[in-house]
């Protein structure tokens, strides 16, 4: 005679396994908090940034992904640790995130909070230019600008040694629904050592910039065009993956432009794309 099947596990139970879960997520975190505070005292810093790792954390959230599985979407699991990430990134050095709102105010908020939280302070500023300079006379703070339109040309007051720079692009995960897919520049002073220079990006001022010019260079770069009527020409931001600038110079100067300057302005990872099934790629 064979036994009965075991009876399900009650609701009460299953409450009770999930608060023990609830209990080790908060004790982890504070455990967390107590590396922190010891990574500090040997660090022995709270300045100009220094706690800030583009590479580390786009290491981090590339090794969630390849992890993740189950009923929890990705979303929520992405903003939890970037909200992690970000705050024990405060509690080292005390950064705000500065925002250009004038691309759209609540798309800009929602970015920044899903990705800073809400323990960082968070500046509004109705340009690109108005956040750029903030960060510029700054310790260590943040500043969030469009990474695909501009009214000006913001980034040239990249280009200076010792002025802030792009350290990374956001959403960090390419999605169609994503909840924050305001595509956005994270720009901040951060030690060369820390930086992931898979996407360079570029400062480019070009004579002769028109349609058949853009259309030559579309397929080798991402660019942010803003017109120079004073030289009949452009200023550009130029992202490159893999090509090199050498490559795009060639091509701009081929197509019929001539470039008058250009200089390295910063640099990020390469994006994962998650497709509708949910599994992501870089």
């Amino acid at each position: 005679m064979s036994n009965p099947p075991p009876s399900p596990p009650s609701l009460a139970e299953l409450r009770k396994e999930i608060d023990a879960i609830d209990e080790q997520v908060h004790r982890l975190l504070m455990a967390r908090g107590d590396i922190i505070d010891r990574l500090i005292q040997v660090k022995k810093t709270q300045e100009v940034g220094s706690a800030f790792r583009p590479a580390r954390e786009a290491s981090m959230m590339r090794e969630l992904v390849r992890r993740h599985r189950g009923i929890l979407p990705l979303d929520t699991i992405e903003s939890i640790w970037r909200v992690i990430i970000s705050t024990f990134t405060y509690v080292q050095a005390p950064f705000a995130v500065h925002a250009d709102v004038s691309v759209g105010e609540s798309a800009m908020r929602d970015s920044a909070r899903f990705h800073f939280g809400f323990v960082v302070p968070y500046v509004s500023h109705f340009s690109a230019q108005a956040a750029v300079e903030a960060v510029a006379k700054s310790k260590g703070d943040l500043a969030l600008v469009s990474a695909i339109a501009s009214r000006t040309p913001w980034w040239n007051a990249l280009e200076a040694d010792g002025a802030p720079k792009i350290i990374a692009r956001l959403p960090f995960l390419e999605r169609a629904d994503h909840p924050a897919a305001l595509p956005a520049f994270v720009i901040s002073r951060v030690a060369d050592d820390a930086m992931v220079t898979e996407v360079q990006t570029w400062s480019v001022r070009v004579s002769g910039w028109t349609a058949d010019v853009a259309r030559a260079v579309a397929p080798l770069a991402e660019i942010v065009a803003v017109p120079d009527t004073a030289f009949d020409g452009a200023a550009l931001l130029v992202s490159i993956t893999g090509t090199g600038f050498e490559t795009v110079k060639t091509a701009l100067i081929k197509a019929g432009a001539s470039v008058r300057s250009s200089a390295l302005v910063g640099s990020h990872a390469t994006r994962y794309t998650v497709p509708s099934n949910g599994s992501a790629k870089g």
